[in-house]
């Protein structure tokens, strides 16, 4: 079997409960909770692979990899914390996990909306503030049906399409934005463009990869063309959104809300002002991090280097 060694296995066994037996199954497994750039460079002596979550990788680090580091998989869906360019240079594969958590995270976006449609995380607020007013004198917050109502999705791979299945069973009408524009059997979805997209919604929600087109494609511009009534979600990653223009258009009212469970950077500083907003639900990344899907992460690592042994490498990105 080939040597493998994990660089920041605590990243995904933060809690320590998931069952690693599927990779030590297919290869000589090496764990780290945690490797430091020096670290790195001593840990992958001897070893044929590598598996890193979302740990930075650059140019100048692999251009100091051994002949022996053959394979880099990244235990995730986005693979932007690696120089691929370098990589391919060095002969040394790239691939991720596209669709691991897929239902978890298609499921926090919708929680997202239907927390924002029911003012769910103001009015729990108010009760811890010993506000007691919805109940004793009328709802003073706003409180809306989803039926009939827009939701634009930014991006229609695996994540986006759950989305759009839900979001269709609650009665929304969906409007899609991406790279190759589609052709949906369901008269309710159709694709349009980016600007559309942006002023028809009454709910946006970010489901695409970030790369050198995707950053910052939500900004100041761009969030002008929103309704004021509008809510914006990201639940794929912080830079695609321009945060200090977020926060602007949320301090001035330009959009009504915005639930995000990806920052920029991450963590965010803790003076962050999005912290204290009541048109703001803020949650630390935890798109991927249910059990279930960080053991179906495990399992698919383990398929992933069981066919790059082989011969027959899926998931390549390089």
């Amino acid at each position: 079997m080939k040597n493998t060694v994990f660089l920041n296995s605590a990243k995904v066994d933060f809690d320590r409960k998931l069952n690693f037996k599927p990779l030590t199954q297919v290869t000589n497994l090496i764990k780290y909770d945690a490797s430091s750039t020096e670290e790195i460079l001593e840990r992958i002596t001897d070893q044929n692979i590598i598996i890193t979550k979302e740990l930075p990788v650059g140019r100048d680090l692999i251009a100091q990899f051994p002949p022996s580091v053959k394979l880099i998989c990244e235990a995730g869906t986005g693979y932007n914390n690696i120089d691929i360019k370098a990589a391919r240079e060095k002969n040394i594969t790239v691939c991720n996990i596209p669709a691991y958590s897929a239902e978890a995270v298609a499921q926090l976006a919708i929680t997202f909306i239907l927390s924002l449609s029911s003012t769910m995380v103001v009015q729990q607020n108010m009760l811890k503030q010993k506000n007691y007013n919805n109940f004793t004198t009328y709802l003073q917050v706003p409180h809306f049906e989803l039926l009939g109502k827009t939701l634009g999705v930014i991006g229609s791979g695996s994540i986006g399409s759950h989305v759009i299945k839900t979001a269709r069973s609650l009665g929304m009408n969906i409007i899609v934005y991406s790279r190759t524009a589609k052709i949906w059997k369901d008269t309710n979805i159709r694709s349009v463009s980016l600007e559309e997209l942006l002023k028809q919604s009454d709910f946006i929600t970010i489901h695409c990869p970030l790369t050198p087109e995707t950053k910052h494609l939500i900004n100041k511009e761009r969030l002008k063309l929103m309704k004021p009534s509008a809510f914006i979600i990201n639940t794929s990653r912080g830079a695609i959104i321009k945060e200090m223009d977020l926060i602007e258009a949320l301090q001035n009212k330009t959009i009504a809300g915005a639930a995000l469970d990806v920052q920029d950077p991450e963590p965010p500083e803790l003076d962050n002002p999005m912290f204290t907003m009541e048109n703001v639900i803020l949650t630390p990344h935890i798109g991927w991090k249910c059990i279930e899907s960080r053991q179906r992460l495990i399992e698919l690592l383990a398929a992933n280097i069981k066919a790059f042994s082989e011969g027959n490498p899926i998931n390549v990105v390089s």
